[in-house]
């Protein structure tokens, strides 16, 4: 008898043990900063969600671990909702009975298709950043250019895309036509009709179950970008030899994303002060305040973009040269100086007072 509770205690040890390690296997697999590089990194998984491979012939179980490609589908059940990482700090949310494609993934050129079902784009920008999100239905093509919260619904049977632009700015059609925030556009076959939201359709109390999911989504997100420690700062960048501003495309002025294992989420870490989720929740940690990240000398990690190919003394484009030929090391580094105002200005697609985002200054 004691022979066979030893034989059971140790079966649930071993089970213990195997989930453990295999938890932390995939815990550091996906530990790790992502440069902005492409999109499609899944973030989040509900439900019942499978991903079809460009070129594969089967639909194959959705993980939170999969990136996407180009080329790829991925489809939802009724009780299925999903969250994919688009350019840094902006995510698409996939509701149930959804299809979609990822077109392009690369952020120079990124473009979803929305076969079916409802998608939700929260889109985190700086003041002046042009984003490139494009999106196409079966009935138009949209591009996204503007922080903001988007919602995409599509009825095939109905020859039917909605659009709602809660806060934001939208590009639709070859005549790239302009849409606000506080608009809604239907397009049905040839037929485009624009219509200012309702006090109703404003109210919370009108969301359904997809919009309430995705509002917890930014507090969950914001919330592991507060939580993200100085060690964890630490370990991911210990031997980052980084990658130059071209490297960041058109995105150089955002920021990366990052892996917080706390939340066992990536979430969104700008490079400067004031960013937020259009949710209303805050990006409070940055790289600006982890000096350390900035002060290694001779790191690499800003190459110098300048007409000499210079690098800063804290290895940020525009200081005085350290290790560049013909320049001086300098064995105390510094951290760069920000202009940190606080100074405000009107959206104007929002109505609303917001920061101005400050980066530091770079050629």
């Amino acid at each position: 008898m004691r022979q066979l509770l030893s034989v059971q205690r140790l079966a649930v040890l071993a089970a213990f043990l195997l989930i453990i390690f295999t938890t932390d296997s995939i815990a550091q697999n996906r530990e790790k900063f992502v440069i902005s590089a492409k999109a499609g990194g899944i973030n989040a998984v509900t439900g019942q969600a499978t991903v079809h491979g460009r070129g594969e012939t089967d639909w194959q179980q959705l993980m939170v671990t999969d990136d996407l490609n180009s080329g790829d589908r991925v489809k939802t059940a009724s009780d299925g909702r999903v969250e994919i990482l688009l350019n840094p700090g902006s995510y698409l949310r996939v509701g149930g009975d959804s299809e979609l494609e990822l077109a392009d993934n690369s952020l120079d050129n990124l473009e979803l298709r929305l076969l079916r079902g409802v998608a939700i784009v929260e889109a985190t920008g700086g003041d002046g950043v042009e984003l490139n999100i494009n999106i196409s239905t079966p009935h138009t093509k949209l591009a996204i250019v503007r922080h903001g919260l988007y919602r995409l619904s599509v009825t095939p049977g109905d020859n039917t895309t909605e659009l709602i632009v809660r806060k934001g700015r939208v590009l639709y059609g070859s005549s790239q036509t302009k849409v606000k925030g506080g608009n809604k556009v239907v397009f049905n076959g040839a037929n485009v009709s624009v219509a200012k939201l309702t006090d109703e359709e404003k109210k919370k109390k009108n969301f359904d179950d997809m919009d309430s999911w995705s509002q917890d989504r930014a507090k969950t997100l914001a919330r592991a970008n507060r939580r993200i420690t100085d060690r964890m700062m630490t370990s991911a960048f210990s031997s980052w030899r980084g990658f130059g501003w071209s490297g960041l495309g058109s995105f150089r002025s955002s920021g990366f994303w990052f892996y917080n294992p706390l939340s066992t989420c990536y979430t969104f870490l700008p490079f400067g002060y004031g960013w937020g989720s259009p949710y209303g929740g805050s990006y409070t940690t940055s790289i600006y305040y982890h000096p350390r990240i900035y002060s290694r000398p001779n790191s690499g990690a800003w190459p110098g973009s300048g007409p000499t190919g210079t690098t800063g003394t804290n290895g940020y484009p525009g200081g005085t040269t350290t290790g560049s030929p013909g320049g001086t090391t300098s064995s105390t580094p510094s951290v760069p100086v920000i202009p940190m105002g606080g100074r405000t200005r009107v959206d104007p697609d929002t109505g609303t007072r917001v920061i101005r985002k400050s980066m530091p200054d770079r050629p």
